[in-house]
């Protein structure tokens, strides 16, 4: 910002004027305000919904709550899935090899894996 000693009297006349039209502005302001306490809080005002209004809303959450209580009703039935089958000679080699693991626990003393 520039200072008031760098500006010609044009400009000064042109801020002095700008200054004035504020300080009446100011006053306009005041007058208005007057009768009312600036240190009051106001508080904003609720919006107000129509009977209307709240009817249509809670009609359709009805339909919503219905139509998901419809799909809840009646599940789909779910696919079980399938169990893979184990060759009778893989069972066999499996069992083998346990026989042998608890074998070996066993003769070193333990009771436990």
């Amino acid at each position: 910002m520039t200072t008031l000693q760098n500006l010609t009297v044009a400009k000064l006349r042109q801020v002095v004027a700008i200054k004035e039209q504020i300080e009446r502005l100011k006053g306009q302001l005041e007058s208005v305000a007057e009768g009312h306490s600036s240190n009051v809080s106001v508080t904003p005002k609720r919006r107000v919904m129509s009977a209307a209004a709240k009817a249509r809303i809670a009609a359709g959450q009805r339909l919503r709550w219905a139509k998901f209580r419809r799909r809840a009703a009646s599940p789909v039935p779910h696919k079980k899935a399938r169990r893979r089958k184990v060759s009778a000679a893989t069972r066999a080699r499996l069992a083998e090899i346990a026989k042998a693991r608890w074998a070996k626990v066993k003769a070193s003393g333990k009771s436990a894996l």
